[in-house]
């Protein structure tokens, strides 16, 4: 599986952003996961979906503000972002996780978020 995120950009505090994930091959079986990464920090996951079924999870960072969902007849991800603070600045990336290991062995670049306050 091949990815390329987009979407990313300078927003202030409060403001919106959708990121936007192409992913090529077969995808039908894999887990999508929207991940980020700040200066000087890890990698943290922010959400994934399973493409099969829909179903989601959240960070606890990024519930109630952030919306994981995918267009099958588009193979897209996306992640629409709300209510966004200067601790949502990061490198986003989405990442594909297949059978049977699901583990994220696929990447996207990176896009980058940068919420002004």
């Amino acid at each position: 599986v091949q990815l390329q995120a987009s979407g990313g950009g300078l927003v202030q505090a409060g403001g919106s952003l959708r990121l936007s994930c192409a992913a090529s091959g077969r995808t039908s079986s894999y887990v999508m996961g929207w991940f980020r990464q700040a200066p000087g920090k890890e990698r943290e996951i922010v959400a994934a979906i399973r493409w099969s079924g829909g179903s989601t999870h959240y960070a606890d960072s990024v519930k109630g503000r952030f919306t994981i969902s995918r267009d099958n007849a588009k193979n897209m991800v996306y992640l629409q972002m709300n209510s966004l603070n200067p601790e949502d600045t990061a490198v986003y990336y989405c990442a594909a996780a297949g059978a049977p290991s699901y583990e994220y062995d696929s990447w996207g670049q990176g896009t980058l978020v940068t919420v002004s306050s």
